[in-house]
């Protein structure tokens, strides 16, 4: 199929019920699996909740799997660009064609779903495309699927499928006004992945959320894989590119793991990472050049990503105060932008002002942009006027279009040699950015550049 044509398939699923409101059942998923023969039944799978590290967590599980010698369908959301980048098999997206071939196959079954409007509702748009992935993978075949939940858990489109390992990365608020106001609802929500006769491995709780999913557990009588009991990050340490990690394994540590992420908050997604395919492998420890070989694969789009230099320009995803904390930090522990200029969108539904005061204590200006592929974010009016009561007025810059917003940073950041720009805010904003960057003549990227830390050094100490 044409481009074109690829494109008129996207827009007619996106015209369906949007994924950011909930149609609160499974009854639509079950009747097309059923329907299809149960693809979601033709290969283990490795469920991922959670608020933030989902993402980067699924794409470091997919890469030890694939290091391993095994064939790996992974199931994410949102899209930076593109919506079959959702659908990877062996690590890298289906082409837009098997996405509609894939489409195709499943369309008729998608439409005798529709007919029945379970609970008054056609199938939503994140109903179909769960449906596309299991159909892709079980088509496919792979050997795993690791598949990421959309939002919440229990009611999410993809736990339809009974996972052997059910993981949760660290519980926050977001979401709030679907998944409840307090971490407590939240957990509740998150903890319905955890099923019968799954392993449940969990990162670090907040206080409030890690007695409820530990309830769960022992509620379905699943096992129990805890980080800090279980596994852990042993040792951390800045190096070219990333960070070089030492974690506690099933069997004992594994050192010497370069990962090309940068953050504190990665290396623990690291850990969770590798505890969840040991876990799947029945407790039993990866071998540690598998670890080494699959850690140093790892590729994460716009999760603090140089995507250019002269001066630098860093991508990043986070949109909500926990993740913003995550980002921000990572960006004093990693980078010296002297001025930091910040290029900022947000959806209306985020804590957009806890959020503006997070990236306020290190962004010196702001330019407040809009996104373009949705109608959910903030005008960047809207946004300038929030972000003046958090920056002053003299430090916010408008710009509507996404591209401009960039145009209009590196030239801020240009007006000294340590200058640099950060993209956040929203996964969306991260997405067109990246497009346009991709696109765009620019330098090669060198991570040994001055305007990076000096690597091993981690708070003026030299960690191990």
């Amino acid at each position: 199929m044409s481009n074109s044509q690829h494109e008129q398939i996207v827009a007619t699923l996106v015209g369906r019920w949007p994924e950011h409101r909930i149609a609160p059942s499974l009854g639509r998923i079950e009747a097309l699996m059923d329907l299809l023969g149960h693809p979601e039944k033709s290969a283990p799978v490795i469920q991922i909740t959670g608020t933030n590290g989902k993402g980067s967590t699924a794409i470091m599980v997919d890469a030890l799997l694939r290091a391993d010698g095994l064939r790996t369908g992974r199931f994410s959301s949102p899209h930076l660009v593109d919506v079959s980048e959702r659908i990877c098999i062996d690590g890298e997206p289906i082409s837009t064609e098997r996405f509609d071939e894939v489409w195709e196959d499943i369309r008729p079954y998608v439409e005798m779903v529709d007919a029945q409007q379970i609970d008054g509702v056609q199938m939503t748009f994140f109903e179909v495309i769960t449906g596309l992935a299991y159909a892709a993978f079980a088509d496919a075949p792979v050997d795993v699927m690791v598949i990421e939940v959309g939002m919440g858990g229990t009611w999410d489109a993809t736990s339809v499928c009974e996972p052997q390992v059910s993981v949760i990365t660290p519980i926050a608020l977001d979401h709030t006004h679907i998944l409840g106001d307090t971490i407590t609802d939240i957990a509740h929500e998150k903890a319905g992945i955890i099923k019968p006769g799954s392993t449940a491995v969990i990162a670090a709780q907040d206080d409030e959320a890690g007695p409820i999913l530990l309830e769960r557990a022992t509620e379905v009588g699943a096992k129990l894989v805890l980080e800090g009991r279980d596994f852990q990050v042993l040792e951390r340490a800045r190096a070219v590119g990333g960070q070089l990690l030492r974690l506690q394994s099933a069997e004992g540590p594994v050192g010497d793991v370069h990962l090309p992420l940068f953050g504190a908050h990665m290396a623990h997604n690291a850990a969770l990472a590798l505890a969840a395919v040991e876990a799947l492998l029945g407790g039993h420890a990866l071998n540690p050049e598998v670890v080494v070989d699959g850690f140093a694969a790892v590729e994460a789009p716009a999760r603090m990503e140089l995507v250019r230099t002269s001066p630098p320009v860093l991508l990043d995803t986070g949109h909500n105060p926990h993740g913003a904390r995550a980002t921000m930090a990572t960006l004093a522990e990693n980078f010296d932008l002297r001025p930091c200029i910040g290029v900022v969108a947000m959806m209306a539904d985020k804590d957009v002002d806890s959020v503006l005061r997070i990236f306020a204590e290190q962004m010196d200006q702001v330019v407040c942009t809009q996104v373009s592929s949705t109608t959910r974010g903030l005008t960047a009016q809207e946004l300038a006027e929030r972000a003046a009561d958090v920056f002053g007025e003299e430090k916010v810059h408008v710009s509507e279009d996404v591209a401009a917003a960039l145009e209009l940073a590196v030239t801020l950041a240009d007006a000294e040699p340590t200058g640099g720009v950060l993209v956040a805010g929203s996964v969306i904003l991260a997405g067109e950015a990246r497009a346009i960057l991709a696109t765009a003549p620019t330098d090669e990227v060198e991570l040994d550049r001055a305007d990076l830390r000096t690597p091993f050094d981690l708070d003026g100490d030299t960690q191990w």
